[in-house]
This record gives structure tokens, C-alpha cells and sequence, in this order.
């Protein structure tokens, strides 16, 4: 039986329908780590349960802010996942670090997800051979880190996660400071800036932020002599304005770093001290430079490892509908700088501060060897770590 082109893309299409209402099924891209994991212990109880909690966990996830570092702790007894939550503005670059102490052969998985409303979408791992992520903000999004080790392993690790801004700087040298912002008014507020100002002595190099090529090499109009590029693999324009010399030409690839001309006044900055107009755009418009290039986001300082085997209870912690005392015991998971990161009975994690923390007996000693099964609300305790 001959077929036609026609009835052979009906069935193309068909089974494209098929597959993609199987969740489970993933027509493009390859699998994650953590879902070939899963699917080689699905069948078995223990298995199913690992599954379910590492769905439950970014369901209820713990918020911080950026920059991050804490001490971790997975007991190996039962499945349990972690996963942090945060919000990264557009321009910046998400710097993920996790490293295994001294432990050989374990797999702790780690996966990077963007929320969107109800949808929650998988975008990156961390491999099991590799022990960073890191990412380009190309909006202002919320995220999820989920980190989930294999069954029955115990294991401690170190995390920070870092902001940094996804671009270089666009002038050379130390001196150049930003001095005039986006939004600042303009023309007696008669309109808005759209960019950054960077101040430095005059004939300072204005270098390309990143690889790419030159778009335009004008001169006129308020910007003066004016400089576009295009950077490489992104959907973005970079705006030089207010030069005393274009160094490049229309057409001209360029790595960052690259000189594109030297810093002035021209333009309607004829009046000002010398300085560099600089502006991003995208297919919407000009959007705020400063996070792309801003030299001052910190990085995480690591926590000190502390010992985690053990459990806690919230000291003089009562409820508002009973005034009872709170007595849920809680395993924790990680140390911040400040407070534990416990998960209670019902699964969900909660931050604990040191001064509301009280330690009970270490795991190994036997004595709480399992949890109470009545869940009592900790009303004291924040969601947040600050």
C-alpha cells in the first residue's frame, strides 16, 4: 500500500499528539539525570516515594535571597528532597556551586527551574560530574533549586548561589563609575533615561561588554557619535553614545573586551563631563542596563559545616488557637548563617532561627528513632530566610 506525503504527516502529527500527552515522555531534548534516576526505581515502593517527594518538595518550596550559601544534610533513611526558591532580575547571571564532602560514588541531583504563574519549567542540571551551574536572566523570573540525592545515601555537601552580571563592564580601566541611572528624569522630567551614565576621564576606552558585531557606527542627534552592537547568542543591543572617536565599522565582529571607541561628550552631552552613555535594547524596547553590568553583586560566602545528625524542637514555641507547646520534632537539612533549614513531619521545610533551635539527641544514639505522628503549627517560625 503506497503512502501519500499527506496521510504520512497524519501520522506523524498523530503520534506527536500521542507521545505529548504521556508527561512522562519527553519528545525533544534528552532526559535529566534525575528522570533516568527515576525511571529505573519507579516500580519499587521505596521508589515511588522518592518520586512523590521530589514532586511534593517544589510544591513547597523554602524562599531565600540572593546571594545564598548553606551547609547541607540528606539522612539516608528516608527519601527527602530540598528546594529553594528566589527570584534573579533580568541581566543577571545565576552562579549555582555544590560540592560533595568527601563522599565518592553518590549522586546528588540538582535542578534549576523557572516558575511561571501555575507552570513550573525544568531548564538546567547541575551533571553528576559537574559541581556548577550557571545561567544568563534573560527576564525577571522566579526560580527553583531542587537538590535530591540517590536512596539510602547519606550525604553533607556546601551550596552558594551568586549573582554576577551577565555582561563586562563597557568601560576599561578603574575610574569609570556610574553616575546617573535608568528612570533618572531628563529635559525637567520630560522624559525618562534609558540607560546608565558611566563617568571617566576623556579618551577612556568604551569596550564591548561581550562578543558580537557592530550594527551602526553613526554620528548626530542627542547620542553624538554613537556606536550599536549586537551581542552574539543573545537578542540584544548594546548603545554607545556621547563619543569623541568611533574606532569600529558597520559589519565588524568583535570579542568582548574589544575597543569600540573612546569616551566624550558629544551629543547633547556637550555641556557634561565626559562619559559614556550606555543602553540596552531588545524587541520590546530599551530595558535597564544596570543589572547586566553592575561590578558590585556579591558572591556567598560559604557557611561553616555543622553537625546535622540530630533533631530539633522549637524552644517555647505555642500556638495561637491553643496556646500549646509546640513539641514537633524536626529533622534538619541544612545550616544557613543564622538558622537551621528543618523539615517537620508533614514534609515541608521551615526555617529555624539558632536562638528558637533546640537540639535533641543525635540520630545514632537511638533514642528518636522515629517522629511523633501528631503535627503541631509552628506559628514562630519564619518561611523566609533573610
Amino acid at each position: 500500500m503506497q503512502v501519500t506525503l499527506l496521510q504520512f504527516l497524519g501520522m506523524v502529527l498523530s503520534l506527536v499528539f500521542t507521545i505529548s500527552c504521556n508527561s512522562s515522555v519527553k519528545l525533544w531534548g534528552k532526559k535529566s539525570a534525575h528522570e533516568i534516576y527515576a525511571d529505573k526505581i519507579e516500580k519499587s515502593p521505596d521508589g515511588q516515594q522518592w518520586i512523590a517527594v521530589s514532586k511534593k518538595t517544589l510544591e513547597t518550596p523554602q524562599a531565600i535571597q540572593l546571594p545564598y550559601s548553606h551547609f547541607g544534610y540528606f539522612p539516608g533513611e528516608h527519601p527527602r528532597a530540598l528546594t529553594l526558591e528566589f527570584t534573579a532580575t533580568q541581566g543577571e547571571k545565576i552562579i549555582v556551586d555544590l560540592k560533595k564532602n568527601g563522599q565518592e560514588g553518590f549522586v546528588l541531583y540538582a535542578d534549576l527551574f523557572k516558575t511561571e504563574g501555575t507552570e513550573i519549567t525544568h531548564i538546567e542540571s547541575i551533571d553528576t560530574t559537574q559541581t556548577q551551574l550557571s545561567r544568563d536572566v534573560d527576564e525577571t523570573s522566579t526560580y527553583l533549586l531542587r537538590l535530591q540525592p540517590e536512596l539510602y545515601r547519606t550525604t553533607s555537601y556546601n551550596l552558594t548561589i551568586s549573582l554576577a552580571p551577565s555582561l563586562d563592564f563597557p568601560v576599561a580601566g578603574t575610574k569609570a563609575k556610574a553616575g546617573s541611572f535608568w528612570g533618572d528624569d531628563r529635559d525637567a522630567g520630560k522624559r525618562k533615561h534609558e540607560g546608565i551614565d558611566i563617568f571617566a576621564p576623556k579618551l577612556t576606552p568604551a569596550v564591548a561588554a561581550a562578543d558580537g558585531y557592530v550594527t551602526g557606527v553613526n554620528e548626530g542627534g542627542l547620542g553624538g557619535k554613537t556606536v550599536w552592537m549586537r551581542v552574539a547568542d543573545k537578542n540584544i543591543h548594546l548603545y554607545y553614545a556621547h563619543l569623541d572617536r568611533q574606532l569600529v565599522e558597520q559589519g565588524q565582529r568583535v570579542k568582548k573586551g574589544d575597543t569600540l571607541g573612546l569616551i566624550g561628550n558629544t551629543g547633547n552631552a556637550k555641556f557634561t563631563a565626559p562619559h559614556l552613555h550606555f543602553g540596552i535594547y531588545n524587541y520590546n524596547g530599551a530595558i535597564d542596563p544596570w543589572p547586566f553590568v553592575n561590578r558590585s553583586l556579591k558572591s556567598a560566602s560559604p557557611v561553616t559545616p555543622k553537625d546535622l545528625d540530630m533533631y530539633l524542637q522549637i524552644k517555647n514555641a505555642t500556638t495561637k488557637k491553643t496556646g500549646a507547646i509546640g513539641d514537633e520534632i524536626l529533622v534538619p537539612l541544612a545550616v544557613t548563617d543564622n538558622s537551621y533549614l528543618a523539615e517537620t513531619i508533614s514534609g515541608k521545610i521551615i526555617a529555624v532561627p539558632f536562638k528558637s533551635a533546640k537540639q535533641l539527641k543525635n540520630h545514632k544514639q537511638g533514642t528518636l528513632a522515629t517522629e511523633p505522628s501528631t503535627i503541631v503549627t509552628v506559628d514562630p517560625v519564619t518561611n523566609s530566610n533573610n
